[in-house]
């Protein structure tokens, strides 16, 4: 059995989208794949190359064939050259946007960390605030009680 790497098309008219697949050569284009390895969405800006580069590896070692396509992506992402025995370095730009998203909600996790350290604070606070009180209304109270047994 022949097997390839290929491009598996989604999406709609002018709106294509890809998975990257393994599958056999004999399968019609968007039949049954073997696996999914990877996707690319080629109308975002840059486009959204990501492949699992150690199912890769895997199936470029076991004789699967790149088409063209693919090839040029395995080129993209390292995967290639890592394959034929070279570092493999990335060229693959990432959306900038994506990246100061990510940070953003870093960042809304760590205010939230923050705030409820603080409300776990102030709880403490309030509660020793309360005992303290307890403690010192008590103290007249015995005070008061003990004055009177010293007279008799």
């Amino acid at each position: 059995m022949a097997v390839k790497i290929r491009l598996k098309r989604f999406g709609k008219k002018r709106a294509p989208f890809y998975r990257v697949v393994v599958m056999d050569s004999r399968t019609k284009r968007d039949g049954r794949a073997i696996e999914e390895i990877g996707k690319y969405h080629p109308t975002e800006e840059p486009s959204v190359i990501e492949i699992d580069s150690a199912r890769a590896q895997y199936w470029l070692s076991v004789g699967a064939q790149p088409s063209e396509q693919v090839t040029a992506l395995l080129k993209l992402t390292g995967d290639w050259d890592t394959f034929k025995g070279g570092k493999g370095e990335s060229t693959v730009k990432v959306a900038e946007g994506k990246a100061d998203a990510e940070a953003a909600i870093k960042a809304q996790a760590d205010a939230a960390e923050k705030l409820k350290a603080e409300a776990a604070a102030a709880k403490e606070k309030a509660a020793a605030e309360a005992a303290a009180e307890a403690a010192a209304a008590e103290a007249p109270a015995e005070d008061a009680a003990e004055a009177p047994a010293e007279d008799a």
